[in-house]
């Protein structure tokens, strides 16, 4: 039985009308190598529930990688490993719009590539639509075409349907000046530029979707999926993770 529709106790103002929000493929996994926790996406729901819930018009990209890191595959060229790819985020943006769904959230789920059985095909118009009535909109299967990651993908969605913010969600805290994997004095910045993250290659975001978000004027937001209420933190201004704009 589906849970009743989620009803918060007073309704905070939050601080965009309407964004897309790129959710890590490998936040999906939980604590597993590979594929799907479904205990992660349903808290992942939860939370994008809970920001739903503020009045917020939300789209969603999803990424592939707690399926696919196969680019360096010798035996798979590049353009066969992104349609690979595109299909890992189709499979998870099914399990998503499951989960909402399961949840009281009215979703759509369209897709770059068709396949008519399952999702609609994407059309800026009938997206923006749908989140005119108050629908979240899950776009898979990134842009439809190789060598643009899913990263590409938001920036040209957010772009398309003027989102305010393009919130990226991810399996990192923000953007450090070098990788704090290797670097341990690396340092968290709480603000730079497209020009910085472009010519210090951050490797936050790959260059097309940092160089769309600037054309466009979309700020990007990078912060921690993996702490329970950053996303609903973000939508209500609080300062957390890295902006970019």
């Amino acid at each position: 039985m589906a849970e009743p529709p989620y009803q918060p106790d007073h309704m905070p103002e939050p601080c965009y009308k309407r964004v897309v929000i790129k959710l890590s493929g490998e936040a999906f996994a939980g604590d597993l190598a590979f594929g799907i926790d479904p205990d992660a996406v349903h808290r992942i729901a939860g939370e994008i529930r809970e920001c739903h819930a503020l009045g917020v018009e939300m789209g969603i990209v999803v990424g592939g990688g707690n399926f696919l890191r196969a680019r360096s595959a010798h035996d798979i060229e590049r353009a066969t490993a992104d349609y690979m790819g595109m299909l890992a985020s189709v499979l998870n943006s099914l399990a998503l719009q499951a989960s909402l769904e399961s949840l009281g959230v009215q979703t759509r789920l369209q897709s770059s590539i068709e396949m008519h059985e399952v999702a609609e095909p994407y059309i800026r118009r009938r997206a923006v639509r749908h989140l005119e009535k108050g629908r979240i909109v899950i776009f898979a299967a990134g842009t439809g075409n190789p060598y643009f990651t899913t990263d590409t993908a938001a920036a040209l969605r957010a772009a398309e349907i003027r989102a305010e913010a393009l919130l990226k969600a991810s399996t990192v805290d923000g953007v450090y000046d070098r990788d704090p994997k290797t670097e341990p004095a690396a340092k968290k910045l709480a603000r730079l530029s497209y020009h910085q993250a472009l010519s210090d290659r951050l490797r936050v975001m790959d260059a097309t979707a940092i160089s769309l978000s600037m054309e466009t004027s979309i700020p990007v937001i990078v912060f921690d999926l993996l702490t329970p209420g950053n996303i609903k933190r973000v939508l209500l201004g609080e300062q957390i993770g890295s902006i970019i704009s």
